[in-house]
């Protein structure tokens, strides 16, 4: 048995149905409290959890849905689980309501009417899951007429914008008991909208109507609603989409309530791990997945923790990796530190110390003012995951923020090369391909110096930072670039190709723990470039320079290698 794996344990990567996930036998973290604590303790008629994208929302649903839900036969599923120790509790509501759950996460398109057909056929994929209802007698004729609408994608806006009104009149037609109404990811639609809004179509102007008559009818004044639950990333506010809804309670990162059902708690990661015999990788998990503060929870990015240990059944000596950064849009942190109206360099380079910043914090936005201000910028960042509370005291609007863990500082660090890359002074870098060139290491020394001051920086880089700092300096400039490609024994940090001047450039990078070692820390760099011979295999180059480059947070040094030592 390979190292450290527990035979039976398995987790489900990418898994959101509860039921299959049970029935799997897939590792599971029990959540299940919180249907207890969500009916029994409080009496909204609407509930609103936002939270980051993989932090576990469609999960949950799934799993209320078969709680509740009257057309299914969930004990087996539910044996064992938490919710189970509250018998007269599952006895009056487990199974017994009609639940009609809906996903608007695939909803979004890169125009209207496509995203409007999206949402049409959403509305017609549910209806196809009650088709079995549609012959009972006690449904009104026009109902069912209307549901037949709407299954066969023949409804006017109008229809569809009643269309869970309709199917839930239906459902109490034919249960005899009010409906729970489970909607995920309600604010997708939304978000893919503002990001292709444009004069032409008018694509964002259009959306928050359809899906405010949506909610509206469903939830206001809806006779036919037990309560409803939503989840999305974000509270929307100035469209109304929720005006009018009687009973309506609204949880963010920022509110303690059921803060530690999205995520896992320590006590949880500390039995996933045990489950899967990984107690050695719990430092590293904690520093790469912990950090995020809901309310008055610390909480571990449940995405992060699954698959790392699912990996690690593969990989036993695997290296913890970013798996959050390509579930999201990144591109809000570019866009944030590319703001000519205010600057945030000097913010940025302090979460990237392990710092704090101070910002008017607010959960209640809305798409197309997302980046109207600074302050709305740094709620939507903490909305959305990319930075966290510093503290579970705050509730202030006014709080303190940092970057939650090395996973997310990571995507900060990559965000900051983008940056270097996009908004660099072309003429310096000119100037300093030049002076490599020419032999000249005092100009760029002074050049790489002066490129470091003008971009952001911190003093935990590592190398990895700084080499591709330099491979950004090279890379579009018309020559061939390699970075940690296989050359002699090992891999040089950079090597630099002119193939018509028969000309190449070598370079070997070194982070300094102080100033004082930038010369000597030059000399080892030169040294590893002859130990390793990393100019073999560059034939017919007439010149080869090879060049250490030492860095100190914002200064660097240049020190050329003799030619003689390449012999």
């Amino acid at each position: 048995m390979e190292k450290g794996l527990i035979m039976g344990f398995k987790v489900g990567v990418g898994k959101s149905d509860f039921r299959d996930m049970r029935e799997a036998g897939n590792y599971y973290v029990d959540k299940t409290e919180m249907l207890y604590e969500l009916v029994h303790d409080t009496d909204n008629a609407v509930s609103l959890f936002t939270r980051p994208r993989r932090f576990g929302k469609t999960l949950m649903m799934s799993m209320m849905e078969n709680f509740f839900n009257i057309r299914k036969d969930s004990k087996e599923i539910f044996d064992g689980l938490d919710i189970m120790e509250h018998s007269e509790f599952c006895d009056k509501w487990m199974n017994k309501y009609p639940v009609l759950f809906i996903s608007f996460k695939d909803a979004g398109a890169d125009e209207y009417s496509v995203a409007y057909d999206k949402l049409c056929s959403t509305v017609a994929d549910v209806c196809k899951n009650y088709s079995d209802v549609m012959n009972n007698e006690k449904i009104n004729p026009a109902d069912l007429q209307m549901f037949e609408k709407l299954m066969f994608r023949n409804a006017s806006s109008a229809e569809i914008q009643v269309a869970f009104r309709t199917i839930m009149r239906i459902l109490y037609s034919v249960y005899g008991k009010k409906v729970i109404l489970l909607i995920d990811e309600y604010d997708v639609p939304l978000a893919k909208a503002s990001e292709k809004d444009s004069a032409e179509n008018s694509y964002y102007s259009k959306m928050p109507d359809v899906i405010k008559g949506i909610m509206s009818t469903a939830l206001k004044d809806n006779e036919y609603l037990q309560f409803a639950v939503i989840t999305g990333c974000l509270r929307i506010a100035k469209e109304s989409i929720f005006t009018g809804t009687n009973n309506f309670a609204s949880y963010s990162v920022l509110d303690d309530g059921f803060s530690k059902y999205f995520g896992f708690l320590e006590k949880d990661v500390d039995a996933i791990i045990t489950a899967a015999g990984r107690q050695d990788r719990k430092d590293v998990i904690r520093r790469w997945y912990n950090g995020y503060v809901f309310g008055k929870s610390y909480l571990y990015c449940p995405w992060d923790v699954i698959n790392y240990l699912s990996e690690l059944k593969k990989d036993p000596n695997l290296a913890p990796k970013n798996y959050w950064k390509n579930t999201s849009h990144n591109g809000i942190l570019l866009t944030f530190v590319k703001r000519t109206d205010f600057d945030v360099s000097d913010k940025f380079e302090a979460l990237l110390n392990g710092g704090t910043v101070s910002a008017t914090i607010t959960d209640q936005l809305t798409y197309d003012t997302l980046h109207s201000s600074e302050d709305n910028l740094w709620s939507v960042l903490l909305m959305t995951g990319y930075i966290t509370k510093a503290d579970i005291a705050e509730s202030c609007s006014t709080v303190s923020l940092k970057i939650p863990n090395k996973e997310i500082s990571s995507i900060f660090e990559d965000t900051v090369v983008k940056f270097f890359e996009e908004t660099a002074d072309t003429e310096i870098i000119s100037s300093l391909i030049n002076a490599f060139w020419q032999s000249d290491e005092v100009e760029a020394t002074t050049l790489i110096s002066d490129l470091l001051w003008n971009t952001i920086s911190y003093n935990d880089y590592h190398e990895d930072y700084y080499h591709a700092f330099l491979a950004g300096i090279f890379v579009g400039r018309g020559y061939s670039v390699e970075s940690n490609k296989e050359k002699g024994l090992e891999r040089p940090d950079i090597s630099l190709k002119d193939k018509k001047g028969r000309r190449a450039i070598i370079i070997e990078a070194k982070k300094s723990d102080r100033e004082a070692d930038l010369d000597k820390d030059c000399d080892e760099a030169i040294q590893q470039i002859i130990d390793k011979r990393y100019a073999d295999g560059m034939y017919g180059y007439e010149q080869i320079l090879c060049y250490g480059v030492a860095f100190y947070q914002k200064r660097a040094k240049v020190k050329k290698m003799q030619q003689d030592a390449l012999i």
